[in-house]
C-alpha cells in the first residue's frame, strides 16, 4: 500500500525559484530556545552501535539536482541518499545506496536515462527511489507531460520488477489552480495505480524554514538535508522490501 501521511497541506508556501520567495518563518526563535536548552544540557551517553546485519540492500536514489546535492561543498558525503544511507545503516540495515541524481533533470531527461542506468547494473536494485517533477514546473512544463513521463519510467520498473518509492512533489501556488492540480495529483494516483509506496510531500519538514534552504531558495543546505532524512527515514524503511526466505 502506498505511505500516507496525514495533515498534508495542499497550499503549500513555494521554495522553488527566484520569483518563488520563501514566507518568513515563525520558529526562529524556538530554534534558539531548543539549542540553548540543547547546550546546557549534559552530554549525552554514548551507546553502543547497532550492529548492521543481513543482507545487503541494494537501493537506487534517482533524481535531480535535490539528490545530486547540489550546492554543498561535500555533496558526495552531505547529498540526501548519502546521508539516508548513513540513517538507515545506524538502525543496523545493511544499505548501499547509489546516488543517481543528475542537477536540472527533468522527468523526461530522467526517461531517457533511467534504462541505460538500469542496464548497467550487476543487480537488479531491491528498491528504486523516483524523485523528479521540480525541474519540470521551473520550466512551467504541462503537467500532463511530467505525468507521462513518469507514468513511463514506472513502466519499465514494473516490467523489470523493481519496487518503486515515489518522492512526492506540489507545484507551487503562483502557477494556478489548474496547473496544481494537475501537477499534485499524478504523484499520488500514479503510486495507486502502479502499487509503489508514496512519500506525498517529501520536502513537507523544511518547505516554510528559510534558514534550511540555501542562497537560491531552491536547493536545501546540510541541516535541511538532515532534517529531511530524520523526516523520511521511516517511510523509506518501510518500503525496503522483506528479504524472501530461502
Amino acid at each position: 500500500m502506498p505511505i500516507r501521511r496525514s495533515g498534508l497541506k495542499v497550499a503549500f508556501v513555494p521554495v522553488f525559484g527566484a520569483a518563488l520567495a520563501l514566507a518568513a518563518c515563525g520558529d526562529s526563535a524556538d530554534t534558539q530556545d531548543a539549542t540553548r536548552s540543547a547546550e546546557s544540557s549534559e552530554a549525552p551517553v554514548a551507546l553502543d552501535p547497532i550492529p548492521i546485519m543481513g543482507e545487503e540492500v541494494r537501493i537506487i536514489a534517482f533524481g535531480d539536482s535535490l539528490f545530486a546535492g547540489y550546492g554543498l561543498k561535500n555533496a558526495s558525503g552531505d547529498s540526501y541518499p548519502a546521508k539516508l544511507e548513513a540513517a538507515l545503516r545506524a538502525r543496523g540495515v545493511n544499505v548501499r545506496m547509489l546516488n543517481a541524481g543528475v542537477s536540472g533533470d527533468t522527468t523526461a531527461a530522467g526517461l531517457g536515462r533511467i534504462e541505460f542506468l538500469l542496464d548497467a547494473q550487476d543487480e537488479k536494485p531491491d528498491l528504486f527511489i523516483l524523485e523528479l517533477g521540480a525541474n519540470d514546473f521551473l520550466r512551467r512544463l504541462p503537467p500532463e507531460e511530467t505525468r507521462a513521463n513518469l507514468a513511463a519510467m514506472l513502466d519499465i520498473l514494473k516490467a523489470r520488477d523493481i519496487p518503486v518509492l515515489i518522492m512526492g512533489m506540489l507545484a507551487p501556488p503562483n502557477l494556478g489552480p489548474e496547473y496544481r492540480q494537475a501537477f499534485d495529483s499524478a504523484y499520488p494516483e500514479l503510486a495507486e495505480e502502479y502499487g509503489a509506496d508514496l512519500i506525498p510531500f517529501w520536502m513537507e519538514s523544511i518547505y516554510t524554514k528559510q534558514q534550511m534552504f540555501q542562497s537560491d531558495r531552491l536547493h536545501p543546505t546540510v541541516e535541511g538535508i538532515e532534517l529531511l532524512v530524520v523526516s523520511t527515514v521511516d517511510q523509506v524503511a518501510e518500503a525496503v522490501p522483506e528479504p524472501v526466505a530461502d
